[in-house]
């Protein structure tokens, strides 16, 4: 703060203040009555004279109490509570009694004669307001170039011969009387003949002369040149503490009036200013003349309470998930052992299914008999329900609208009602390359012969819901032997209605004459791609590099963005987006993107809380994670960390695994995986597969990607799509026929040789086809399309003549249609192309953002409050098994802390600005960059859970809910080194809440930078912003930044610090306060609007990135 501004702001806060509460009272004369009481009463007159002065002064307050809070509202809170504070002596006005018995007269009257008026202080007001940096007032009446007397120099005053009206504004009373030094407790400014009394915590003694320097001590004035009879006097002026710190009671003593100092005891300590003596906190070093405490002791001990909490919580952090996991083990375990007693169940099973048949062969001869039927012609349908194999559903009576049916044909469909779910899961472990079940062609006449006859049994489902019906209907038959002996035919129907499957609903894709073009450029990414990949099948897609096969993937799913379509995709035979059925839609990305401080059980079973049906009881969904963990042989790490770049885990085989278990769990009617073999060696590959086929038997639509499967591998697929480069088909059918199709076309597979391999070698123009027939690879596509009889385009039609360049030869080279443009296209041409292309996909991915469907999936998957509490459970898990990186977090905040309570020191004319402006910067720095991490290293996994249909708004307010335990211990771990050190006036709490606020508030920014930014650029911003702004906030010369500066984040905290600095001065630092606040724009009342604007800041950056998150998702 400048010198000028000071002075400037001193004149204008003593005027008011001052003189408001003492000097604005009716005319007090200089009466003879005064004199003699004053002589004659002794002490106790003086005293009674003193309270009357002092009582008369004290009730003019609330008269300028209004005015006040208008002009000086921004540094007063209470009038009265501030005004006490600098000027009731009531305690201690025994200055005033002794100046009256060193004035001539020795009365009060004495005293209030040499008071200055309000026109007095108009004078030493506008005299400060035009010399500035000088102490010379204006001239006035009595002291000018012609008349400058004794009490116009500094330490002096003297009396007048007139009536003195105290609140006269206009006139200046002559006082050229009886000139003498300035009493103790009082002050008189240079330039005056009038007199003014100090500030509580100030003190004003009589001024020594320094013979050395001439200079009266402790002020700084001198005196006069040629008055041999003129001496000391008192204080000159009260103003800041930066221009009048003579008159500052000195730290390391007390001063409880204004003539009095006293050193500080031992125990105790006095700050600058101070009035009396604090007590020391205990286990604070306190020596006598102590400024300030020593309580770095407190420091210590709460660095040392957060070391051993931060101990505790890495330390036991694993045994508290540990026993969290063997609490949620128990389920598992009984699951896993339901799943052992099968075998034991399906002997039960056949056991009750004896009973039934025998009562059922009673109940129905007893019926036929009533109504006159043969026995002999109605005892054969009952031997249906002998034909099954026990434990499968198909030995469940029917219903009897079915049992007449069942009859005609139990000979013929005897045999193929044995096999049920369960043989075939039997039959694909003994024998993977076994086909049953899988290669069943659509049209294939045993199908057509078979479908009608099958039982309502024999439906597809999970073999979970088989355990569970096995087991209640054990029960129920139980209970109906020991109620009722003679079963009822009644009781064999209910038996068999009680049957309740959850069956997944099945899904068939169907695409005719798909066409994607890149809008903006004209480029096809598929062409003419017709087929269907049918529920109960695992199809392959296969071809060389750049063929699209990710990008018929993401068709399929709807993932494909910027793109023009043409064509038409069918789902179950009607045109519906796909979208409608995301919740029954598993999509394997090619990258594993798998939480790697979670262990695979964990991620597993979180996916299958989130995105299984929600009243789906949770027995049943540990059956499906146990069940998903079996078949991918990820029993030996179930308890595994995943691991991560810097963390080693399991291998990389396992580790895709689970991420195609992370879709499998879910139960999904249509699974997408892009490329789950590669990284994969040939037993982890089968191993793979052998648990696709197994979801394939319960009605699961299979298709991925595959690259150079191994013929064993290869014969394990029910149908493959072959796509040539540019997105052109070249086989869709099943395996086993397309060696037969390209037989026909001349191109046999020589021995030993794996044909993938060679089909993908031909199409990449790597081996020439051994053929008589003179096909070539470009001609393939063609080829195909006019074998199945679907429409050519023109240009590929010439292909097949020879007559111009082959479309697949265009497309391998990023190659468009020939009414594409033109070949030589100028540089200005191709940026447009690019822009526009850009943003295209971009208007598109937006669009796609926030289009809403109807869900047709006929799944409720949980609330957002359910997954909230999922998501909460899973980031406390990784915040503890992060508690290392935390610890760094922290141990970096106690060096900051450390250093900047050290070095930045509190100085009392600034308030401490200096040090809470890099504790401002310093946190925001920190806690910005560690909260960085919160959402920029799970991008990718929030992409693929949003993508399938978790709650965003969980996701965001979950991660926030345990962010919020660093904005809680962050700055108690900052203050417990930077408050001890530093020892500011404001309480702990106050600066506490202050950070709280702050780090919530930064913690929101760094949200919204970490998921628009790249991390590199997010980390730059993060360390620029706080830094800028705070410079900006400090800037106040310019109306434009200052209104800028209001904007910003760090001007309000640094304002809530500095205020809740200032409240603790009072008295003599009434000036210094109110010209402080007054030069930084800072206002008293602004404490709590501070605090509001850091939260609503925190708040609204807060919803930015959640808008961002839910905005920038890439599907």
């Amino acid at each position: 703060m400048s010198r000028e501004h000071l002075q400037i702001l001193s004149v204008r806060v003593f005027s008011l203040l001052v003189f408001s509460s003492f000097f604005f009272s009716s005319p007090l004369p200089r009466a003879a009555g005064q004199d003699s009481e004053g002589r004659d009463g002794g002490g106790r007159v003086y005293d009674l004279a003193t309270e009357l002065v002092l009582s008369r002064y004290s009730n003019l307050t609330h008269v300028f109490h209004d005015e006040l809070l208008k002009k000086f509202g921004f540094c007063i809170i209470d009038v009265d509570e501030d005004l006490n504070g600098a000027f009731n002596f009531s305690q201690d006005s025994s200055f005033i009694t002794n100046c009256a018995k060193k004035m001539a007269g020795g009365t009060i009257g004495e005293v209030l004669g040499r008071l200055c008026t309000a026109a007095e202080m108009r004078i030493y007001a506008g005299g400060i307001l035009q010399t500035k940096k000088t102490t010379y007032l204006k001239p006035n009446k009595n002291c000018n170039l012609s008349a400058w007397i004794s009490g116009c120099e500094p330490g002096w005053a003297c009396a007048s011969a007139e009536q003195v009206e105290l609140k006269n504004r206009t006139y200046v009373p002559a006082r050229t009387v009886e000139c003498q030094p300035c009493c103790e407790g009082f002050f008189c400014p240079q330039g005056l003949t009038c007199m003014l009394p100090c500030p509580k915590g100030a003190y004003c003694p009589l001024g020594k002369l320094n013979n050395g320097s001439g200079i009266c001590e402790p002020y700084s004035y001198q005196l006069p040149p040629g008055k041999q009879n003129h001496t000391c006097g008192g204080a000159a002026k009260w103003a800041d503490v930066v221009s009048s710190r003579e008159v500052f009671c000195t730290g390391g003593s007390y001063c409880p009036s204004t003539i009095r100092k006293i050193p500080c005891s031992s125990g105790h300590f006095c700050r600058q200013g101070s009035t009396t003596e604090e007590d020391c906190f205990r286990m604070a070093t306190c020596k006598s003349h102590s400024e300030n405490q020593n309580i770095t002791a407190y420091g210590i001990m709460i660095f040392a309470g957060l070391i051993f909490i931060f101990l505790v919580i890495y330390n036991f952090s694993d045994q508290v998930l540990a026993t969290r996991e063997k609490r949620q083990a128990k389920s598992r375990e009984r699951a896993v052992e339901s799943v052992r007693e099968n075998t034991q169940v399906r002997e039960k099973w056949k056991s009750a299914k004896d009973i039934a048949k025998k009562h059922a062969v009673g109940l129905s001869t007893q019926f036929s008999r009533t109504f006159s039927r043969r026995k002999s012609t109605k005892s054969d349908p009952l031997r249906g329900f002998g034909q099954a194999k026990p434990g499968s559903d198909a030995a469940l009576p029917s219903m009897p609208t079915g049992i007449g049916e069942q009859s005609a044909g139990t000979s013929k469909g005897k045999e193929k009602e044995k096999r049920n779910l369960t043989q075939m899961i039997k039959a694909i472990e003994e024998d993977p390359n076994s086909h049953e079940g899988f290669n069943l062609e659509i049209g294939d006449k045993n199908i057509k012969k078979q479908a009608p006859k099958a039982p309502k049994g024999k439906q597809l489902h999970t073999q979970s819901q088989i355990f569970k019906y096995a087991y209640g209907q054990i029960e129920k038959e139980k209970a109906l032997q020991e109620q009722n002996a003679n079963l009822t035919f009644s009781g064999v129907i209910q038996m068999a209605g009680d049957l309740e499957i959850r069956k997944r609903p099945p899904i068939e894709v169907v695409f005719k004459d798909l066409t994607f073009t890149l809008k903006g450029k004209n480029k096809h990414l598929l062409r003419c791609v017709t087929g269907k990949i049918s529920p109960g099948r695992v199809s392959a897609v296969m071809g060389p590099s750049g063929a699209g096969k990710t990008t018929f993937l993401s068709a399929l799913v709807g993932k494909l963005r910027g793109c023009t379509v043409s064509g038409m995709i069918l789902v179950n035979g009607k045109m519906e987006a796909i979208h409608c059925y995301k919740k029954i839609i598993g999509f394997v990305p090619q990258d594993d993107i798998v939480h790697g401080n979670l262990t695979v059980e964990e991620n597993l079973w979180f996916s299958a809380r989130c995105r299984l049906s929600a009243d789906l009881p949770k027995p049943e969904k540990v059956l499906v994670v146990e069940r998903v963990i079996e078949s991918l042989g990820l029993q030996a790490v179930r308890d595994s960390l995943v691991g991560t770049v810097e963390k080693r885990g399991i291998s990389g085989g396992q580790r895709k695994r689970v991420n195609v278990g992370l879709e499998m769990v879910m139960e999904p009617s249509l699974l997408i995986l892009d490329e789950p073999t590669s990284g994969l060696d040939s037993s982890s590959s089968i191993l793979l597969l052998k648990a696709l086929r197994r979801e394939a038997l319960e009605g699961v639509n299979i298709c991925m990607v595959v690259h150079q499967p191994s013929y064993t591998l290869f014969k394990m697929f029910d149908d493959l799509i072959l796509l040539a480069k540019g997105g052109l088909m070249v086989y869709h059918g099943p395996v086993k026929k397309i060696e037969e199709y390209f037989g026909s076309l001349g191109i046999t597979v020589p021995e030993r040789v794996n044909p993938p391999d060679y089909y993908i070698d031909i199409l990449e123009g790597i081996v020439k086809p051994n053929t008589t027939t003179g096909v070539t690879y470009k001609q393939l596509p063609v080829r195909w399309m006019l074998h199945n009889g679907y429409p050519v385009p023109m240009d590929m039609l010439q292909s097949v003549d020879g007559m111009a360049a082959s479309a697949g030869e265009n497309s391998a080279h990023g190659g468009s249609t020939p009414n594409a443009g033109s070949e030589g296209q100028s540089f200005a041409g191709d940026f447009w192309k690019d822009v526009k292309c850009h943003v295209e996909v971009k208007k598109d991915a937006l669009k796609h953002n926030f289009i809403t469907l109807n869900d047709l999936s006929e799944r409720t998957n949980p609330g957002v409050f359910q997954q909230y509490k999922y998501f909460l459970g899973r980031a406390c898990k990784q915040w503890l098994r992060e508690a290392r990186t935390q610890a760094v977090d922290f141990l970096i905040l106690l060096l900051a802390g450390i250093c900047l309570g050290t070095i930045a020191k509190v100085r009392d004319e600034t308030f401490g600005a200096l040090g809470y402006t890099y504790t401002v910067i310093s946190v925001s720095l920190l806690c910005k960059i560690a909260a960085l991490r919160t959402f920029g290293l799970d991008k990718l996994h929030y992409w693929r859970e949003s993508s399938s249909g978790m709650s965003s708004l969980a996701y965001f307010l979950s991660k926030d809910t345990v962010d919020h335990f660093n904005t809680i211990m962050k700055p108690l771990v900052y203050l417990s080194m930077f408050y001890f050190f530093n020892n500011p006036r404001s309480s702990i709490i106050d600066n506490y809440i202050v950070l709280i606020c702050l780090v919530y508030c930064v913690t929101g920014i760094a949200y919204a930078l970490s998921i628009y930014l790249e991390p590199g650029p997010a980390q730059l911003w993060s360390v620029l912003l706080p830094v800028v702004l705070t410079l900006v906030a400090n800037y106040n010369e310019n109306k434009l930044v200052s209104r800028i500066a209001n904007l910003c984040y760090t001007k309000w905290a640094l304002e809530a610090f500095v205020i809740s600095n200032a409240k603790r001065y009072s008295g003599v630092w009434l000036i210094t306060r109110c010209g402080s606040l007054m030069k930084n724009g800072y206002d008293l009342n602004h404490w709590n609007c501070s605090l509001i604007f850091l939260i609503i800041t925190g708040i609204v950056t807060r919803g930015i990135a959640f808008f961002l998150m839910v905005l920038l998702q890439k599907k």
